[in-house]
């Protein structure tokens, strides 16, 4: 069964096809980045507005690369949340209208299960009996969470971020010192070098006996990354001038320590308190190479597997929502096409 996926959820404009689920057959994105970059983030106006310019051309270029037509796809898959929704409505419009024009089924699918299922979309992915259940660290700009898959389709949200996601955090730190945007790529490359142990920046959350806990998940599985944003402006606004050279290199690379191991530390919690067959992490942030190394360090500690999702779909794509879309249509769980985008659309039983 082949799909054709669309992503617009904020500033990557994708399309892709995907045959029976884990087979990429193609997969276009046009990066929005310089764009936004002079901005120092995403402006939803502008991403909405080049999704319109951009989204026809790139899904010709998905189809003509996966060497399929409109006629030859058997249904259509999108994001309908969450996300930006001016961005979300570009694309669920544009598929609803293929839809309708072409008499192929429409499949709505949460931005954040594509994630997760990204994990599956390579040659030597585990299988779902290998799989599950699986604890998923989700780290991307919008979103950082801890979540129990106990089958496909089957969540159990165990943490979430209080605040500011980790590649939020990244973002604003790279901000701080005046480094650019994207933040993530940034702050990995200055930080080459440096001693992560230089500047003992926060954890988020490692202060147990501050406040009442009002969050209904548990605060040792949950993140927060607003204090150390905080931090890091504070150590810069006490220097007497702008960090340059190794004293950059330290600072990026503390930060960068900082933000993996609040990541780190709570896999391992979870990992302590749930039996599960492997762990997985998914989303931009995941191509962080500290991450990735420390999660590696993790899984031979607990001598549970560690599935990552392979690079060209770690960032926003098109090809991991045609995938959990197939999945919907294996298990007979199509049902109504959603009505409209739901920019707070949250992990949910199928």
């Amino acid at each position: 069964m082949k799909i054709l996926g669309i992503e617009t959820s904020c500033d990557e404009t994708a399309a892709a096809v995907v045959e029976d689920g884990r087979t990429v057959l193609s997969n276009a994105v046009y990066s929005q980045i310089a764009k936004h970059r002079p901005y120092g983030g995403v402006v939803p106006e502008i991403a909405s507005r080049n999704h319109v310019a951009k989204l026809p051309g790139i899904i010709e270029e998905a189809l003509e690369s996966a060497g399929e037509s409109y006629e030859s796809i058997d249904a259509l898959a999108v994001t309908y949340g969450p996300g930006l929704a001016s961005s979300l409505l570009i694309g669920f419009s544009a598929a609803k209208t293929l839809s309708q024009r072409l008499g192929k089924p429409l499949i709505g699918v949460n931005h954040h299960e594509g994630h997760l299922h990204s994990i599956f979309m390579k040659e030597d992915a585990l299988t779902e009996d290998a799989a599950f259940p699986m604890l998923g660290l989700m780290v991307s700009g919008g979103d950082s969470s801890l979540v129990l898959m106990h089958k496909t389709g089957q969540y159990e949200l165990l943490g979430s971020t209080i605040d500011d996601a980790a590649g939020e955090a990244l973002d604003k730190a790279a901000a701080v010192l005046n480094l650019g945007y994207p933040g993530g790529p940034i702050i990995q490359k200055t930080a080459e070098g440096g001693d992560p142990n230089a500047v003992r920046f926060p954890r988020g959350l490692d202060q147990s006996d501050r406040g009442k806990w009002i969050y209904k998940y548990d605060r040792n599985l949950c993140f927060s990354f607003s204090g150390l944003k905080t931090s890091l402006l504070t150590f810069v606004k006490n220097l007497d001038h702008a960090p340059e050279g190794d004293e950059l290199r330290d600072i990026c690379a503390s930060y960068q320590e900082a933000v993996t191991d609040a990541l780190t530390i709570r896999v391992d919690r979870a990992l302590d308190l749930f039996s599960v067959k492997s762990f997985a992490c998914a989303g931009g942030v995941s191509l962080n190479r500290i991450l990735r190394e420390k999660l590696t360090a993790l899984s031979a500690k607990k001598g549970t597997p560690l599935l990552l999702s392979p690079p060209s779909l770690c960032t926003d794509n098109a090809a991991m929502i045609a995938g959990v879309a197939y999945e919907k249509v294996r298990l007979g769980l199509t049902g109504e096409e959603p009505g409209d985008v739901n920019p707070n659309l949250r992990l949910a039983n199928w």
